[in-house]
């Protein structure tokens, strides 16, 4: 099994079919009622978000099938709650339910600002990498005119005429009035 990215790709049909999973971070609200540390019950809400990765995701299809998050999430996200909650007295639920709240946004904030700053670095990584390409291309066609040029004499007279007609095209395609003298060509060629 091989892991594609959005887009088109080819797939012979009858044997093989695609199996589409979304990878973007999903929201999973959760009621759940459970014990405090004074075994009072507390009925909690609780948000998480949750998106598989996408390199494992042949291995989470292998093993759990398309509807994983069904299947894991919800016994998973239970007992973790029922665990911290279990932590805490009833008075100390209510009093740091603005401090949980605070700490969740300024991590998701932060994870923001990871994942933006790894786009810039990459971005940055990839427009160096094409200037070099740029500059190697830029190099290697000054080379190669270089020879023509040495090999070559009238590749310069070629070069005017190709000038000349790009100069003469633009003119001709202008929406205002050119007059030029016709004593005073752009380019002089021998004869």
């Amino acid at each position: 099994m091989q892991v594609y990215s959005e887009g088109t790709h080819l797939i012979v049909p009858w044997f093989e079919r695609p199996i589409i999973y979304d990878v973007r971070a999903r929201p999973h609200l959760v009621e759940s009622t459970s014990g405090s540390r004074e075994l009072q019950m507390v009925k909690i809400g609780l948000r998480v978000l949750t998106r598989p990765v996408p390199g494992q995701l042949p291995t989470i299809y292998l093993t759990l099938g398309e509807n994983y998050n069904e299947r894991i999430l919800p016994s998973i996200i239970h007992e973790t709650l029922k665990a911290v909650v279990a932590r805490y007295n009833t008075s100390q639920l209510i009093l740091r339910e603005r401090e949980f709240t605070a700490a969740i946004e300024a991590k998701q904030v932060a994870v923001q600002d990871a994942e933006r700053t790894k786009f810039i670095v990459e971005k940055a990584e990839q427009d160096k990498k094409s200037a070099i390409i740029r500059a190697q291309g830029e190099a290697k066609s000054a080379q190669l005119i270089g020879q023509a040029i040495a090999n070559n004499p009238a590749f310069i007279t070629l070069r005017k005429v190709e000038a000349a007609r790009e100069i003469a095209n633009t003119i001709s395609n202008s929406a205002s009035k050119v007059f030029l003298d016709s004593d005073d060509r752009c380019c002089t060629f021998p004869s």
